[in-house]
């Protein structure tokens, strides 16, 4: 009823306003309207009318609707209009004076909601434990590089359980390795973060917290749950491998202690060594076959300078962080499952707070490279114009060539958070991207400079007239259209004309091809 330009149909439109939205039906409604608008850049024709008086004041009074608004997932064509309809201060004034702002909430309206979730994208778990208000997710990359949409999407699915239980994001960069620190990389990171519209609770940095992992570590020597190696990393890997114990694996607690402290001080001896965990050189999980946590580098951090000589490994100080920052849900790829039973052990041996991890598939791309030691090669090589190429996956490269941040939203939410890996088409995401740019992106005119074919237009004067930028969203703005006798073609649409056919062109016209004079004639 609401598609339809016959005036007829007006009273209809006004009552799908009324009534649809506040009283069941949420999602079917949801759809139809982003159908309407996929056509029509207002609900009846190509002007404003009552009929979207009324949606609008059905939309904007209904809980279900503001819930789904919020997480951006009301379809493109849907949040297009309503965003568009808001800024008209003329359409928000009549608005006001309709008689629908008493109107109650449904009591279902957030299970409505949660319905138009699942439907709109992929399967999102509950997190095991989660209350309302309660939930604390973290965002940890390492300033190595720039993002990826790989990254964007652990991003986004975080800030996705932030906003669904109204909890706190923490930012914060693993810069646990000096060797792999880039400032200019932070910075560049938090811009990313900003363009993806993430906004964080608390920022940190894992060396904030380096006096704790030191005592942590020393304490861990005292149980005997820590023991200082000196063995050489290839014998190491051997023997982890063969599951067979270092010969410093039974050294005594003094012996241990005083190795550590040629560590800390970093003495020649000391950056010979690393400070490994005692758990289970047995265990068929090669993660827990006593792990290196602390390594010895004699070189300056971006953040604390030359004031440590030890640095933790990640494995180590991400449970540790985890639980001081008071990370209720840590939100990692499968690819770290392995590693799960490890960061428990950390978590239970220091007896602090266990927050709760939870697995999600790893975004797979086809025929796409997401490695950033990969992507870094490509830069180094000069193979690429930088980090934000066109062509690489970066999150400034897709954007830079045309990717909208409501694209990767979507896109995100289709796969949801299920740990179930999948291979990934550009296609899809690409799809998205044109749902949401066709609808506002302006339109205009080019053409390929070889193999012109030059076109005499007859019974036509040389003039200009203002058109429509976008067919069906005036609000897009207007171009200049110059008109003459004398046009050019490109050669392969010129090939397919022939005598007698009518042809249309775009903002002039049907046309009818008289004579076709071919090269040499």
């Amino acid at each position: 009823a609401v598609v339809s330009t016959q005036s007829g149909h007006y009273g209809r439109g006004i009552w799908f306003g009324l009534n649809k939205f506040g009283h069941g039906d949420f999602n079917t409604s949801i759809r139809y309207c982003n159908e309407v608008l996929a056509q029509n850049s207002y609900m009846v024709g190509s002007k404003l009318s009552l009929a979207d008086m009324s949606v609008y004041a059905g939309l904007k009074s209904n809980h279900s609707f503001n819930i789904v608004l919020s997480k951006g997932l009301c379809g493109s064509n849907l949040t297009r209009w309503f965003q568009h309809v808001s800024n008209i201060s003329e359409f928000q004034a009549s608005v006001a004076d309709m008689p629908l702002s008493g109107r109650k909430a449904p009591k279902d309206g957030k299970k409505a909601a949660d319905n138009t979730l699942k439907e709109e994208g992929g399967k999102f778990v509950e997190l095991p434990g989660a209350t309302h208000g309660n939930v604390v997710v973290r965002f940890p990359p390492e300033a190595s590089g720039y993002l990826h949409i790989g990254h964007a999407k652990a991003a986004l699915l975080n800030q996705y359980y932030q906003q669904t239980f109204e909890g706190k994001f923490v930012m914060r960069f693993d810069d646990t390795n000096p060797a792999k620190e880039n400032v200019e990389f932070e910075k560049i990171i938090l811009e990313d973060i900003a363009l993806l519209n993430i906004k964080y609770d608390k920022f940190s940095f894992t060396s904030n917290y380096f006096p704790d992992m030191l005592k942590y570590a020393e304490e861990m020597i005292r149980k005997g749950l820590a023991y200082v190696d000196d063995t050489d990393a290839a014998t190491m890997k051997d023997e982890r491998e063969k599951r067979t114990e270092s010969a410093n694996r039974s050294n005594s607690v003094a012996v241990n202690l005083q190795k550590w402290q040629d560590m800390v001080a970093g003495t020649d001896y000391g950056r010979t060594c690393c400070l490994r965990a005692k758990i289970d050189m047995q265990s068929d999980n090669g993660c827990l076959r006593d792990p290196t946590i602390y390594r010895c580098k004699n070189e300056a951090h971006p953040r604390t300078g030359t004031k440590y000589k030890v640095y933790p490994t990640y494995d180590f100080a991400c449970p540790i962080v985890d639980s001081v920052e008071g990370v209720t849900h840590a939100l990692r790829t499968t690819e770290y499952h392995d590693r799960d039973v490890q960061y428990y052990w950390f978590i239970d041996q220091l007896g602090i707070r266990r927050p709760c991890i939870w697995d999600f598939a790893r975004l797979n791309l086809t025929h796409t490279v997401l490695s950033k030691r990969k992507l870094a090669w490509f830069v180094e090589q000069g193979l690429v114009s930088g980090w934000d190429d066109p062509r690489f996956p970066t999150v400034r490269g897709v954007m830079r060539r045309g990717m909208t941040v409501e694209a990767f939203k979507q896109f995100v939410i289709l796969q949801g958070s299920a740990k179930s890996v999948v291979q990934m088409s550009w296609d899809k995401i690409w799809t998205i991207n044109k749902k949401i740019i066709d609808p506002i992106a302006p339109r205009f005119t080019g053409l390929a400079k070889q193999g012109l074919v030059p076109v005499t237009v007859t019974g036509v004067s040389d003039h200009s007239k203002n058109c429509a930028k976008h067919p069906k969203n005036t609000e897009v703005g207007e171009k200049e259209v110059h008109y003459g006798s004398k046009v050019l073609l490109e050669g392969e649409d010129a090939a397919a004309l022939t005598p007698g056919q009518m042809v249309t062109m775009i903002n002039w016209g049907n046309m009818v091809v008289d004579h076709i004079a071919t090269s040499g004639q």
